[in-house]
Formats: structure tokens, sequence, C-alpha cells
């Protein structure tokens, strides 16, 4: 957050993505390739290839969530008791401090990769993320609602499962939820702390309820959206003649 705001404070012209559909806006989605940093199709892609159509809940939140050992066993507990197929692409946190060499499950409660084998994948390596995005087998995306990440989910049409943390990432959540494309996870309103329960009710509401179908038909609008490549166009020439107003207004 702190390089964030210093990155801000430097810069003399700052440009969002923005557009009259949505706020902040969208961006085009390029390069879903299917293949790992070896030249060979990735392990995840593969395990995503033997699951059912739209029955796994891609679960990914970044590379700076500030997550606490507790919250890693409620989001993993909460995950276990949705029952519903999961991919999760696992970033130890930054600030948590652990010897060197600790493995995911040691990190995991205990048993909790064994009990989730038939059904779960915990990914502690690169993930091609667009291409699982793309992949047929996902339904869903659990995300700490980066906008990145959150416009790559709905580029492929996906309804949200919302964990944000930082920064504008509740600014986000709560319009997309405004546009009824996904749940945020309940939180204290004292602490702001989340548990297992709150986080398989958001997952269930989505992936298994009827409710879902209605997140998922308000996500395919988006998808029209973002996948109108006139609109983006347009938008584009708009911003080039933004920036030379702008320069000749300098001048």
């Amino acid at each position: 957050m702190d390089r964030t705001w210093e990155i801000i404070e430097r810069t003399r012209f700052t440009i969002y993505r923005s557009c009259d559909e949505m706020e902040p806006g969208p961006y085009l989605a390029h390069g879903a390739g299917n293949i790992s940093r070896s030249g060979v199709r990735s392990e995840v892609l593969q395990w995503l290839d033997s699951q059912p159509p739209k029955s796994v809940i891609y679960v990914a939140l970044g590379s700076e969530a500030p997550l606490t050992a507790s919250n890693l066993h409620e989001l993993a507990l909460g995950l276990e008791l949705a029952g519903v197929r999961f991919l999760w692409a696992f970033r130890k946190p930054s600030g948590m401090s652990a010897a060197p060499g600790t493995g995911v499950g040691e990190l995991l409660p205990a048993g909790f990769e064994h009990r989730t084998r038939g059904h779960g994948l915990v990914w502690s390596g690169w993930v091609p993320q667009v291409a699982v995005l793309a992949h047929g087998a996902v339904g869903a995306f659990l995300t700490h609602c980066g906008w990145g990440s959150t416009i790559e989910s709905l580029v492929f049409g996906h309804p949200l499962v919302m964990l944000p943390f930082v920064v504008d990432q509740g600014l986000i959540a709560r319009a997309m939820a405004e546009r009824g494309v996904g749940v945020e996870v309940a939180r204290d309103d004292g602490d702001g702390s989340f548990g297992r329960d709150g986080v398989a009710a958001a997952v269930r509401r989505v992936m298994v309820e009827e409710e879902g179908k209605v997140f998922g038909s308000n996500a395919e609008k988006l998808k029209e959206v973002l996948g109108d490549r006139r609109r983006q166009d347009q938008y584009m020439d708009e911003l080039v003649r933004c920036l030379v107003r702008y320069k000749d207004d300098s001048c």
C-alpha cells in the first residue's frame, strides 16, 4: 500500500482504466496460453482437464494479501466445508514468518490436503491464471478483488466470491456486489475477521445454490461488454485525444 501511494505522489499524470459501463474500467485479457514456462502443458491445467464443466472454484489472493496463519486455516476449512471442487493457487503470505523449507502442508490445517484430495488441489508453484480462468472446468473465482484479477475473471464470465484486504479492494468488492456478479465473504463488524462458515456460505451461494445462476448470468453480461473490441477501441481513442489535449494545454 505504501508503494502504491509513493508512486502516485511522484507522478505528474496518472491514467486509470475506466468506461461508462464499469468503474474503474476494463481491458482485454490477452494470451490465455496453456503452456508452462518449461514448454509443457501445466500440471494444473491437466488436473482441470479431468474435472466436470464449471465445477471448480479457482482460489487466488494475490501476492501481498496480509493473511495470518488463522486466516489461512479459516479459508482452508471454509473450502472444505463448502464441499465443492477447488483449485487454490497458494502463496505463503509475504509477512508470515516460517522456518526455511516449510511446506504448504505445514501452513494449512492438519490433514486438510488428505481430506480434500479427491476434489481439491493446492498448488504452490506457478499458475497460468488467465489459462486457468479460460478453462471450461472453472465456474467461479474466489479473489482478493485486485482489479486485474477481477477483470480477468469477468472477461471469461465467472462470478466472484470476494475476500478483499487492502487499498481499493473493498471498494471494488462493493461495486461488484452491487452489479450482482458475486458475494463478499462475511466479516465480523468489530475486528474485520472472517471464519470458515462465512467462506463456505459464500462459496456455496455462488457455486451450488440457485442464486449462483443469477451471479453467473450477470457475469456473462459483463463478459460481453469487456469482449467488445470496438467499444474498447473507442475508449483507447478517447484516451489518446485526452493525452493530446493535456500535452497542448501544458505547452
